[in-house]
């Protein structure tokens, strides 16, 4: 596995060796203690799988008491991956980055706790699998707009149209820091 810090360098994107031939491929996609030496010692509690169609953005979402670290990866299809740091004493605090990810290029994105999360489906369809490093608590989660004036998320959307949205991510908070919860 390869370990590729990204411009917030605590975001890795991991690039797994693929063996195939004729028959089809084999790849590792965790090891525990690669993963503890690039990307910190979490252990993983929960794992979700989601199946989204073209120009559905689901986030930007994180948890504000019980933060959750995410390993993400897509396995059918392709989307565009948004992580942005919501920890007020980083220097990338407010700061974002964007990967695609995709079944063709199988890699995968450490988002650690403390980020707003979210991914913009750009293939037919894409099936996104996911660890979780704490539980899913609906009471905890606080969501940012995805097209929040203050990041300026360069989303890929497909034939320029909004994309879309489910009724908890439309009602999305804007960047208001005094009212939109981030992390020490």
């Amino acid at each position: 596995m390869q370990f590729q810090p990204l411009e917030i360098p605590d975001v890795v994107l991991m690039t797994p060796k693929v063996f195939g031939d004729e028959r089809g491929f084999f790849m590792e996609t965790f090891r525990q203690s690669e993963f503890e030496e690039h990307c910190g010692a979490y252990t993983f509690v929960q794992e979700n799988h989601s199946k989204s169609k073209q120009g559905i953005l689901r986030g930007l979402h994180y948890q504000y008491e019980k933060p959750q670290g995410k390993l993400v990866r897509v396995t059918q299809g392709e989307v565009y991956d948004v992580a942005v740091d919501m920890r007020q004493s980083s220097p990338t605090f407010g700061k974002w980055v964007g990967v695609h990810l995709s079944a063709e290029n199988k890699q995968l994105l450490w988002v650690p706790p403390g980020f707003a999360h979210g991914f913009y489906v750009i293939s037919e369809s894409a099936e996104f699998q996911y660890k979780c490093s704490d539980y899913y608590n609906p009471g905890d989660e606080c969501s940012l707009q995805w097209n929040e004036s203050i990041l300026k998320i360069d989303w890929p959307l497909v034939h320029g149209h909004k994309p879309q949205l489910s009724t908890k991510d439309e009602a999305g908070q804007a960047m208001e820091w005094e009212k939109c919860p981030k992390f020490i």
